[in-house]
């Protein structure tokens, strides 16, 4: 749900990033709890820039607060809703789903999702190789079945196969073939060729 930051202050407030869609709900869960156990009861929450200034319960100076920087909050899985709209799923019920292609073979499993801020990517084994990230996009999964534990990926839109090029402008003149691309320098030629 949320990762404690930086203290904030002499108080003992914390700067939280959460993972929520608004911010401020984070208080509206009940009980947070960390990895090892702790459980964190909001008192106040605001806003301040890209992340939430919180008062958790038990936690009134500074140096008690500095030795939570890091600690990553966690709900029940009970206490979220289950009214999420078409196309919108917790990243919880997908790790651990199977991954599918186009001809319904399993190859592989998702590890965990990432978002690094140009939209959520899902982490996967893909054939025994551990790793593979792959956008979470309707053309790259287009299926999503959590009740049937798998998702189906096509195996071009995720990157994860070379799509035929038939593209008739990249033949020769004379028709001898298909044009060595891999030759051809890539960006500007005042930028060095390939990079």
């Amino acid at each position: 749900m949320a990762v404690i930051g930086a203290a904030h202050g002499i108080r003992g407030e914390l700067r939280v990033k959460t993972f929520t869609g608004d911010p401020l709900a984070l208080g509206d869960y009940g009980p947070l709890h960390s990895s090892d156990g702790r459980s964190f009861e909001v008192l106040d929450i605001r806003p301040a820039g890209n992340v939430v200034v919180v008062r958790f319960k038990g936690v009134a100076d500074r140096n008690v607060a500095e030795a939570l920087n890091g600690t990553e909050l966690f709900v029940d899985r009970s206490a979220l809703p289950d009214d999420a709209e078409e196309g919108e799923f917790y990243h919880t019920d997908l790790i651990g789903l199977a991954v599918r292609d186009e001809t319904d073979e399993a190859v592989g499993k998702i590890t965990s999702v990432q978002n690094f801020g140009g939209g959520d990517i899902l982490e996967i084994t893909h054939s025994g190789t551990k790793g593979v990230l792959i956008p979470f996009t309707q053309a790259a999964v287009p299926v999503v079945d959590i009740a049937g534990g798998f998702v189906r990926i096509d195996t071009v839109a995720a990157g994860l196969a070379d799509e035929e090029q038939d593209d008739p402008a990249l033949e020769e003149p004379s028709g001898q073939g298909k044009r060595d691309l891999d030759r051809r320098p890539r960006g500007p030629k005042d930028a060095g060729g390939n990079r």
